[in-house]
């Protein structure tokens, strides 16, 4: 026997059920929508990010084993992500390299999105690889995002007795506060030096920088200066790559090429003092 259906019965029917299916999926899988380009909520695979990395490079020995150390600097990935790719490829045929440190603007406009599309790419490398949060990463809801991401905007690790000062020196996007850097977190992790053979500072804006707070110029370019067992100082922002000496401190100031640029800087260390650089292209 056949039965006839009023149209009616049978859209009310259709919707119904696609109704039922939508709130499935909106309820199940909420990752899959973005509501908002300002959205920081993100997957777990790209959640704590830097804390992830630093297990992996705990986990790892140190590849000179010995009193040196090895590691790739570059900065700026921003929108970058065809030479982010390259970029990849290259530091994975590079020997002997511990980790990679990426000196901030990891986006260009602080969105998550940004930060998992470089991080999809990133992840790729045979190394862990590190931050620090640069101005752009800070524009918006950046601030919220970046932490969402990575973590902390200040952080300190040691690895092969070299303790890495990972700092935020986007002094101008808090609006010359005159708490950005925080100098006192600065002074406190180079005077806990007893552990460590050396020490490395990172940061984005380097404080010769006119996005740096003028009225703590002075007083962090002291607490650096009054670190025996720092080699360097790392920036970015600049986006093309220079090192100096721009203040009586016998310190050098290192800025990073830029991932535009297809080049890097592989930094070896040992001793307390001694490095040397080579620029890679790719």
């Amino acid at each position: 026997m056949r039965y006839a259906y009023p149209m009616q019965a049978v859209l009310a029917r259709w919707f119904g059920w696609s109704a039922s299916i939508a709130a499935t999926v909106l309820l199940t899988g909420c990752d899959l929508f973005e509501f908002s380009p300002n959205e920081i909520r993100t997957p777990e695979a790209y959640r704590d990010l830097t804390s992830k990395n630093l297990t992996a490079l705990q986990a790892r020995p140190n590849p000179w084993g010995d009193d040196s150390l090895r590691f790739v600097f570059i900065s700026d990935s921003q929108r970058f992500y065809d030479e982010a790719e390259a970029f990849v490829e290259s530091v994975n045929q590079q020997p002997n390299v511990a980790f990679v440190a990426v000196g901030g603007d990891i986006s260009d406009f602080g969105l998550v999105r940004e930060m998992r599309w470089v991080h999809d790419r990133l992840k790729d490398l045979n190394v862990p690889y590190l931050t620090v949060i640069g101005n752009h990463d800070l524009v918006a809801n950046g601030r919220k995002a970046y932490q969402q991401v990575y973590g902390p905007l200040n952080y300190s690790f040691t690895y092969a007795g070299t303790r890495f000062i990972c700092v935020d020196t986007n002094g101008r996007e808090y609006g010359f506060n005159g708490r950005v850097p925080d100098v006192d977190w600065v002074r406190a992790q180079l005077a806990d030096s007893a552990e460590v053979q050396r020490q490395v500072v990172m940061s984005h804006v380097p404080p010769m920088d006119n996005d740096f707070d003028r009225q703590l110029e002075v007083p962090y370019v002291q607490a650096l200066g009054d670190a025996p067992k720092l080699v360097f100082a790392l920036n970015g922002h600049r986006h093309s790559f220079g090192i100096s000496q721009p203040y009586e401190l016998n310190l050098p100031f290192i800025d990073s090429y830029s991932f535009e640029k297809r080049q890097y800087v592989v930094l070896t260390i040992w001793g307390t003092k001694g490095f040397r650089l080579n620029t890679v292209r790719y």
